[in-house]
Order: structure tokens, then sequence, then C-alpha cells
């Protein structure tokens, strides 16, 4: 799987969000959110051409101070978001 294109990250007052290019993001509704982890998560899962649940808690860890469990739920939680949402190819 991979990041779809016409996304995204961007910092708006100290809050990450995910904009879709062109008139689609003048609808605020159409604004995804995203906390700290999820962020990071992106940036590390955009521009690739492929991204794996065990390539992200891989490099979840590596990051931040977290056991194996929580970072393999976390990244599931998130990417299962992001496919309910439209964000994965």
């Amino acid at each position: 799987m991979r990041i779809k294109d016409g996304f995204e990250l961007r910092e708006i007052c100290g809050e990450h969000v995910i904009l879709s290019h062109g008139m689609d993001n003048i609808d605020f509704s159409k604004i995804i959110s995203l906390n700290e982890t999820a962020a990071f998560l992106w940036k590390e899962a955009v521009g690739k051409e492929e991204i794996s649940e065990e390539e992200l808690t891989a490099t979840l860890l590596e990051a931040y101070e977290v056991d194996e469990e929580t970072a393999r739920k976390d990244v599931a939680q998130v990417l299962a978001k992001w496919r309910e949402i439209g964000l994965l190819a």
C-alpha cells in the first residue's frame, strides 16, 4: 500500500492536518487532523511506493519509547483509519 497522491501534511495553528490539493480543501470538513504520532507516521510513509505495517512499526519503535505491542496496535489503527477515509492506494 501507499499514500495516494494529492494529499499533504501541513501544520496549522500548531495542529497537524492533511489537506487535499486543489479546490477540495476549501470544504473544511475534509481536513483530517493527526496527532503527533500519526503525523510522524505520515512523514515516514509519504512518497514511498510501498509501505507496510511492519516497516512503520519498526520506525515507530526506533523513534519513541514504546513497547512493540503498543506500536503494532497504534500503526494498525492509523492505517485502518487512513484506509477508511481513502488516503491509501
